[in-house]
């Protein structure tokens, strides 16, 4: 992982850039502010994209967040993304994960629940970094897929299915823990981290995501399988 920590924010209410900045700044962030959709757009080409974390307003003047985050995802899997939103309907923050976002912020926040949710997404980009440059080979199979630990791909019958980090990760603890049942809370803090401030519903708004992705028919699953009142569990256990 290289050392400087990267991050693009677009925001286009002063205050809360500026409060962002600084903060993220503080504990050792490389920011790159813009106010719009545009703007955070063109910074993105003009960096290649390279940005370990990209931090979007959902409503800005001219291209919104939501298709920043469409345009920023169509170009990277890898890169992480959360959305700022100052609505409380859920709605509007599944639209955001079901556009490929990692995870989302609802205004107002405090310093420690920004600097918490990035650093964890942060760590999550470190680890696929990190294993893609020391060439960790480890594959696992389940079924007809094949997850490449270090390609950080996912095969289905040998056809590629493009995958979040987010994404990734949980199934990569389903395929660790084959035929068990996960709750919630447990694949909210492996995937998430312990110090998550959201709430669990992120987990069930992912899982519909891979489900479109990975299920035959996804209204009917027969990989990721619920477990009513408990979590979900990888039914294939070969």
């Amino acid at each position: 992982m290289k050392s400087v920590k990267k991050i693009l924010v677009a925001e286009d209410e002063d205050a809360i850039r500026s409060f962002m900045v600084i903060n993220l700044r503080r504990v050792g962030y490389e920011v790159y502010e813009t106010t719009n959709g545009q703007e955070a757009l063109d910074l993105f080409h003009k960096e290649k994209g390279d940005f370990d974390i990209v931090v979007l307003d959902v409503m800005m003047p001219g291209i919104d967040g939501f298709a920043v985050c469409r345009e920023i995802r169509r170009h990277s899997s890898t890169i992480g993304i959360i959305m700022l939103t100052a609505r409380t309907q859920e709605i509007d923050r599944v639209q955001g994960l079901n556009l490929g976002a990692d995870d989302y912020i609802t205004k107002p926040f405090s310093p420690s629940e920004l600097i918490a949710r990035i650093d964890a997404l942060y760590r999550r980009v470190a680890m696929s970094e990190i294993r893609t440059k020391n060439k960790f080979q480890e594959e696992l199979r389940s079924g007809e897929f094949i997850l490449n630990l270090r390609e950080r791909t996912l095969l289905k019958n040998g056809n590629p299915i493009e995958l979040t980090q987010v994404e990734f990760q949980i199934l990569e603890y389903f395929f660790a823990n084959k035929g068990t049942v996960l709750s919630r809370s447990e694949i909210l803090e492996k995937v998430w981290g312990d110090v998550y401030f959201g709430d669990e519903k992120i987990v069930d708004v992912n899982i519909r995501r891979l489900r479109v992705k990975i299920e035959d028919e996804p209204s009917s699953p027969k990989y990721i399988v619920t477990v009513w009142g408990i979590g979900y569990k990888w039914a294939v256990t070969d």
